[in-house]
């Protein structure tokens, strides 16, 4: 059976970094699950179709032939025979994403493809990063985590990846985000059993390795246990 790390936490904490370093150093797989919400709203884009109007989003999500790869070296996304790795990151689809992912029959779809994905891997253990990855799409998971980090921090940091954009308006766009999905989403507050990273204070290397004590606490065998194996 595959183990499934579960990690939330909103835009700029480091969790898509974080996670697939992690998954790189434990040889899991990654599962970005923001990403199929960017393809979807690339996909309804694409189709001249406005992301606001629920209709047009439910079908576009009934034709979407998605795939992504689960392989934090070689990774990539892409919507039929179309490579839309770099695309789903535009500022066009970002503003629309929200839109996409607030739509109830859609995160009903999509979160069965991620456990599918899960599920088919091939691999000891996935870890999947997303928004409500704890509390709906893994809320069983032996490995929970909300990765999260201060505002002004998180802001920084996008502004840091998206170079030769304006600085606060990155940090409004994020400001946005993070009001517009919390409508749908509780990603701020630790559901409970859920271990909680702050990576305010941490580097790239502290957070990855404060995920990974996480994972091998979470995962190490019981006293019982070694009792039982000696």
């Amino acid at each position: 059976m595959t183990l499934t790390i579960a990690i939330d936490g909103p835009a700029g904490s480091g969790k898509s970094s974080v996670s697939k370093e992690a998954a790189r150093r434990l040889s899991y797989g990654y599962l970005d699950t923001g990403a199929a919400y960017r393809a979807l709203a690339w996909h309804t884009l694409a189709r001249g179709a406005d992301t606001a109007d629920e209709a047009a989003v439910i079908d576009a999500a009934c034709d979407f032939p998605y795939a992504i790869s689960l392989d934090p070296d070689d990774y990539w996304v892409r919507v039929g025979d179309t490579d839309v790795t770099s695309a789903i990151r535009e500022p066009r689809v970002s503003a629309a994403v929200s839109g996409v992912a607030r739509v109830g029959a859609v995160r009903e779809r999509v979160n069965e493809l991620f456990r599918a994905l899960v599920r088919h891997s091939g691999r000891p253990g996935v870890i999947v990063e997303g928004r409500d990855i704890t509390t709906v799409v893994a809320p069983h998971a032996p490995v929970r985590i909300l990765l999260t980090a201060a505002p002004e921090v998180r802001a920084a940091r996008r502004s840091a990846e998206l170079t030769g954009e304006d600085a606060a308006a990155v940090a409004s766009a994020l400001h946005r985000r993070d009001a517009a999905d919390s409508q749908v989403v509780d990603f701020l507050t630790a559901a409970p059993g859920v271990s909680v990273v702050d990576s305010t204070d941490l580097d790239f290397e502290q957070t990855v390795a404060a995920v990974l004590l996480v994972v091998a606490r979470a995962t190490a065998p019981t006293t019982q246990e070694n009792h039982d194996g000696r």
